[in-house]
């Protein structure tokens, strides 16, 4: 804090009668500590930030790699295959009206389609299904069926698109 005498109206600027002192604060150590604490919460953060970014890519990682409802979801990065025609494949019709054909034939419930899968697994481990789905049905039927499939022990699943 620096100390001086306060000017008066007339006479020499520097020289006063009655002699009183004013106090003038000196503000640049206050200053110099303020901006050193706004660099330390810039840099704290953006370290949070880059701590919470990175725990949420981690979180996106493992919701990607786990199973969901029951099936293996690996996202494809390229483009589609083609299914191997020398293979022996079911052929899974899903109108959008509800009857599901299974080559050809038309399937009167559930418990059919199940039972169709598992002579399908006994005759042939590695029978592909080709799941041929109409645009407007629900994604539950579809994925309801690759479910039936897999829990028999069909691991070959393929979704049939039309082509262009």
């Amino acid at each position: 804090m620096a100390l001086g005498k306060l000017p008066d109206s007339g006479g020499d600027e520097y020289e006063s009668d009655d002699g009183s002192i004013f106090a003038e604060i000196n503000i640049t150590p206050l200053t110099d500590v303020f901006l050193v604490m706004l660099i330390i919460f810039m840099v704290v953060s953006a370290a949070a930030l880059q701590r919470e970014k990175d725990k949420l890519e981690r979180v996106a990682e493992e919701m990607e790699s786990s199973e969901s409802a029951g099936l293996k979801i690996n996202l494809p990065s390229g483009a589609a295959q083609e299914i191997d025609p020398g293979a022996i494949s079911l052929v899974v019709t899903i109108p959008p009206e509800g009857a599901i054909v299974v080559n050809d034939q038309q399937i009167a419930d559930e418990n059919q389609l199940d039972n169709i899968f598992r002579s399908a697994f006994t005759r042939d481990k590695d029978t592909q299904v080709v799941i041929k789905a109409d645009a407007g049905v629900h994604h539950g039927r579809v994925v309801g069926v690759m479910e039936k499939a897999k829990r028999v022990g069909l691991t070959r699943l393929a979704i049939a698109t039309s082509g262009g």
